[in-house]
C-alpha cells in the first residue's frame, strides 16, 4: 500500500470520529411481528387411564421434621381391604415403577427389587419411596443414614421416616386393610431392618434380602479391614449428585490396569475428585473398625432391640456384594425368638438379588429347577399372605429353608446350622494343610516339612477373576464368586492344598473358619483363604465342568488388624503368627469323586486394594515406595498347624 493512501485513510477515519453517532447509525426499525402457530402441547395434560388395571398416585409424604418424601403408590383397580407392600430406596422410585409404558401393573413393576409375581398375583398395593435426599424426595442424603444417636444428632433417621410413611399410608390409602409389609434387596434390604427399630403398629412383616449390615466387617466397603475398591464407582454415582447424574467414568478396558496405574485407592479417589463426596471423606478418616462403624452395625443395633415384627432374612450363598449381612442379623436376633415364630431364614444358591430373578443357573452351575421361583411361590408369598392378608392360612414355612448345593435340594431345617431336619450334629472338624500342598483330616506329623512359601509381589497382584476385568455391575459381575479357580491355583504366588479323591460325601452346614499360622517377611500382609470343591477330571453330561474348581466359601483378612480391628499394628517380620477368621456360610456337599482344595494367597485384585506389605498408618495414603515384595510362609507342623475348620454334618 502507498503511503498517500494510508494518510488519506487516516484522515477519513478522523472525520468519522467527529460525526455524531446518530448521524452514523440511524435508528433501526422495530422487528416485524408475525402471528405464531398455537402450541400443540397443552399447558396441563391429564392421561386417561380408565382402562388400566391399576391406579397410580405420586404423593409427597411429610415427615416429622417437615421434609417431604416422594412416594409412588400403585393400587390394583377395584382393590378393597388390600395389604400394602412398601420398598424404600435410593434408586429412584419413579424408575422402579416405570419399567414399561403399560396398562398393566406387572410390566411396569418388572425389574430390580420387585418380586412382580408375588405382588401382582397377591393383589398387593405396591408402594415405592425415595429416601430423603435422593431423586424426588426433599432433605439431605447420608449413606446408610445411622440411627439417631452418636453418629446422627438429628431427630430423624430411616426408622422414623419409615414410621411416618406407614402412618400416612394407612390413613390415606382407603383401599388398604391397614396392614403393611416392607421388603427390599441390598440397600433396599438394609431399610427393612431399620423399620424394626420402634416399628409402627401397622408394620406386620419385614423381608430384608441381601441387606447391607456392617460395611467394615464383611459387606460393601471392607472385608476384615481390606478395602473393596471396586465399590468406589458406586460411592461416586450415589453421592456426587442427588439424582445420580454425575457418573464415574471408565478409563481402561481392564480395571486391573486402571487401579494399578492409580497406585492406591486414595490416589485414585483424589484423581477423580471423589474427596468432594462426604461418604468418601469418612472412609478416608475411618480405615479401622472404630466407633463410626460399630455404632451403625445393624446386627449390633438390632440385638439390643425388642423383637416385635416377624422377619424373613433372605441370604444368597454366592452374594458378590453383601454376603455378610443377613447371616450376621440372624445370629444377632434369633436368640430372642424364644417361641421360634418370628425369625425365619432362607438361603438360596444365588448371586446378590437373584431371588427375584431366574434361579435355574448361576454361572456354570445348574440346579435342575428354578430355585428363585420356588422361593417366591412356595415360601415368600405364603409368608407375606399369612401376616398381611385378613383370614389367610398359616404358611407352611420352617424356621430355616436352605438350599443344599452339591446335591441341589431344598432342606427344611429347625435352625441354622442344623444339617438336617432331625438327629444331625454339626461337628467343627479341622481340614489340615499338609506338606506337599496336601490337605486332609489328619493332623501333620513330625516328619512333615514345616511350611510352604510363596512370594507376594504387589506389582503383580493375583486377579480375583480372569482378565480383562470389567467394572462392578457390568455383565458377568454377579457370577465372579462361582468362577473357575484353576487359573489362580496354577500361579506361583498362590498355595493350593488339595485332598485325595473323596470316597464318601462330606457335608458342611455353617461357617468354615480359617486358622492360619503364617509369617511374612514384610510388616503387613493380606491373607485370602478359599475353600474349593474340585470336580472330577471328567463330568458326564457336562464336559465343561471337568476339573472345575468351584469356590464354596472364601474371604480376605488384613493382617494389620490381627490384634485389634480398631487400631492397626505392624506385623513382626518372619514370625509365625495365628490368623483366625470366619468365611461366609456354606450349605454344601462335596460328593464322592470330588476333592477339597484350600487356596491361600495375599492379594485379590482389583476387587480389594493392594496391601503394600510395608506397614503404613493408612493404606489409602500409601506411596509407590511403600509397595514391596514379601515372602509368605504357611506353616503345617505339629504345634504350628494351619487348617480350615469345617462345620461337618454327622448323620445318625
Amino acid at each position: 500500500m502507498k503511503r498517500s493512501h494510508i494518510l488519506q485513510g487516516a484522515a477519513f477515519a478522523a472525520l468519522l470520529l467527529m460525526v455524531p453517532v446518530s448521524a452514523q447509525q440511524p435508528p433501526r426499525p422495530a422487528p416485524a411481528v408475525y402471528p405464531g402457530l398455537p402450541s400443540e402441547t397443552p399447558a396441563t395434560f391429564e392421561p386417561v387411564t380408565d382402562s388400566f388395571d391399576y391406579v397410580k398416585r405420586d404423593v409427597m409424604i411429610p415427615m416429622r421434621d417437615g421434609v417431604r418424601l416422594h412416594t409412588v403408590v400403585l393400587v390394583p383397580r377395584g382393590a378393597k381391604g388390600a395389604p400394602i407392600l412398601l420398598t424404600r430406596t435410593p434408586y429412584n422410585a419413579t424408575e422402579l415403577t416405570s419399567h414399561a409404558a403399560s396398562a398393566h401393573l406387572g410390566p411396569i413393576l418388572h425389574g430390580y427389587d420387585n418380586a412382580t409375581d408375588v405382588i401382582v398375583g397377591g393383589g398387593y398395593i405396591r408402594v415405592v419411596q425415595d429416601v430423603r435426599g435422593k431423586h424426588g424426595s426433599e432433605g439431605d442424603y447420608v449413606m446408610n443414614r445411622p440411627l439417631r444417636g452418636p453418629q446422627n444428632p438429628t431427630q430423624v433417621d430411616h426408622a422414623t421416616d419409615t414410621y411416618d410413611t406407614i402412618d400416612w399410608l394407612v390413613k390415606n390409602t382407603p383401599e388398604s386393610n391397614g396392614k403393611v409389609g416392607i421388603l427390599g434387596i441390598s440397600y433396599d434390604g438394609f431399610l427393612p431392618l431399620m423399620a424394626l427399630v420402634n416399628p409402627h403398629p401397622a408394620l406386620k412383616v419385614s423381608v430384608p434380602m441381601n441387606p447391607m449390615v456392617d460395611g467394615w466387617m464383611g459387606d460393601d466397603w471392607f472385608h476384615n479391614g481390606a478395602f473393596r475398591q471396586q465399590m468406589m464407582d458406586y460411592i461416586y454415582d450415589q453421592e456426587a449428585t442427588r439424582g445420580g447424574v454425575a457418573k464415574w467414568w471408565t478409563s481402561h478396558f481392564d480395571q486391573y490396569d486402571m487401579f494399578m496405574e492409580a497406585g492406591s485407592a486414595g490416589n485414585l479417589g483424589r484423581l477423580r475428585g471423589l474427596e468432594q463426596v462426604g461418604f468418601w471423606r469418612k472412609m478416608l478418616e475411618h480405615p479401622g473398625y472404630d466407633t463410626y462403624w460399630r455404632d451403625q452395625a445393624v446386627d449390633k443395633l438390632l440385638a439390643a432391640q425388642p423383637l416385635n415384627v416377624p422377619v424373613m432374612l433372605v441370604h444368597s450363598l454366592w452374594d458378590q456384594e453383601d454376603i455378610y449381612g443377613a447371616m450376621a442379623v440372624y445370629r444377632a436376633i434369633k436368640p430372642k425368638d424364644t417361641a421360634n415364630d418370628k425369625v425365619f431364614l432362607v438361603m438360596g444358591p444365588w448371586y446378590h438379588g437373584q431371588a427375584i430373578s431366574d434361579g435355574s443357573t448361576l454361572g456354570a452351575l445348574k440346579f435342575n429347577s428354578d430355585t428363585a421361583l420356588h422361593f417366591r411361590q412356595e415360601i415368600l408369598r405364603p409368608f407375606l399372605d399369612q401376616y398381611l392378608k385378613d383370614g389367610a392360612p398359616k404358611a407352611d414355612v420352617p424356621p430355616v429353608t436352605a438350599f443344599e448345593t452339591g446335591t441341589n435340594a431344598w432342606r427344611r431345617l429347625p435352625a441354622w446350622p442344623a444339617g438336617c431336619a432331625a438327629g444331625c450334629t454339626v461337628l467343627p472338624t479341622p481340614m489340615y494343610l499338609r506338606a506337599g500342598l496336601k490337605t486332609g483330616f489328619t493332623a501333620p506329623g513330625a516328619g512333615d516339612a514345616a511350611f510352604d512359601e510363596y512370594v507376594s509381589d504387589p506389582s503383580k497382584p493375583v486377579p480375583y477373576r480372569a482378565r480383562p476385568i470389567k467394572p462392578a455391575g457390568a455383565p458377568g459381575w454377579s457370577e465372579w464368586l462361582v468362577d473357575d479357580q484353576r487359573e489362580a491355583s496354577g500361579r506361583p504366588d498362590v498355595a493350593a492344598f488339595v485332598s485325595d479323591v473323596l470316597r464318601a460325601p462330606v457335608k458342611i452346614s455353617g461357617q468354615p473358619i480359617a486358622n492360619l499360622i503364617a509369617s511374612t517377611s514384610g510388616s503387613d500382609a493380606d491373607w485370602v483363604v478359599k475353600l474349593i470343591d474340585v470336580y472330577p477330571d471328567e463330568v458326564a453330561g457336562q464336559p465343561a465342568m471337568g476339573g472345575y474348581q468351584l469356590m464354596v466359601s472364601a474371604d480376605i483378612f488384613r493382617g494389620r488388624y490381627r490384634e485389634s480391628f480398631e487400631t492397626p499394628t505392624a506385623i513382626a517380620p518372619d514370625r509365625p503368627l495365628s490368623y483366625r477368621f470366619a468365611l461366609p456360610a456354606a450349605n454344601h456337599v462335596f460328593l464322592p469323586g470330588h476333592r477339597i482344595m484350600v487356596q491361600v494367597q495375599s492379594s485379590w485384585f482389583p476387587l480389594y486394594d493392594r496391601n503394600p506389605q510395608t506397614f503404613v498408618p493408612s493404606i489409602f495414603r500409601a506411596t509407590p515406595a511403600d509397595y514391596r515384595k514379601a515372602t509368605q510362609r504357611i506353616y503345617h507342623a505339629p504345634g504350628q498347624a494351619s487348617f480350615v475348620e469345617l462345620p461337618v454334618v454327622i448323620t445318625p
